[in-house]
């Protein structure tokens, strides 16, 4: 009940009238609006870690002040416009683990009081991964998973339940891919009853 993962998903690029960068339709935004149609949730947050700025989920969600748009992105990675997010942290070629973890703390720190969500829709590419080959940053495999704890744990703290999606990953040996994917799906799991706890505390 607190944390669920979906294998594929966080195709953040799609535009509500087009696709773009391998994303036809834009699962996050689709997600969060049609849960609050079914009365299951008022506000959301996306929380967008994939390494490309989620222009097309900020695009759709531009107006909304009910979804709250967080995107931490390489700054001068595609897409080479970006849309305005709620909060756009852009990062420089070759940030490092301790870098991008400092400033995802302080993006959470301000973004989550903001939001005050009943849901965090989490992208956690793969594509930060120094061994990605369109990613431009420089996380290791430990530093992608001490993101995920960050992410997660502050959800909980927060009260806030998650829905996890892989989002991109590019590196050039799949396995690597494979096993950053993994490791996310593996915090969730491990999360998951804090994430209950404190979503069920907070009802």
């Amino acid at each position: 009940e607190g944390c669920g993962v979906n294998l594929a998903g966080g195709t953040h690029h799609a535009f509500a009238g087009r696709g773009e960068g391998f994303c036809v339709f834009n699962d996050a935004a689709v997600a969060a609006r049609a849960m609050q149609a079914e009365g299951r949730i008022r506000r959301a947050i996306v929380v967008d870690c994939d390494v490309h700025q989620g222009n097309g989920t900020a695009s759709i969600l531009a107006d909304d002040p009910t979804i709250f748009t967080l995107s931490l992105h390489g700054a001068g990675n595609f897409p080479f416009t970006k849309e305005r997010s709620d909060l756009d942290v852009a990062l420089a070629d070759g940030c490092g683990d301790e870098a991008y973890l400092a400033a995802l703390d302080d993006a959470l720190t301000r973004a989550l009081p903001a939001a005050a969500a009943d849901l965090a829709i989490y992208l956690a590419g793969a594509d930060p991964y120094v061994g990605d080959a369109l990613g431009r940053l420089a996380l290791t495999k430990a530093g992608l998973a001490r993101r995920d704890a960050l992410v997660l744990g502050r959800c909980a703290a927060a009260g806030v339940p998650v829905a996890v999606a892989m989002a991109g990953g590019y590196a050039p040996v799949i396995d690597d891919i494979v096993e950053i994917h993994l490791e996310s799906v593996r915090l969730a799991a491990a999360h998951a009853p804090r994430l209950a706890a404190a979503a069920a505390a907070r009802r």
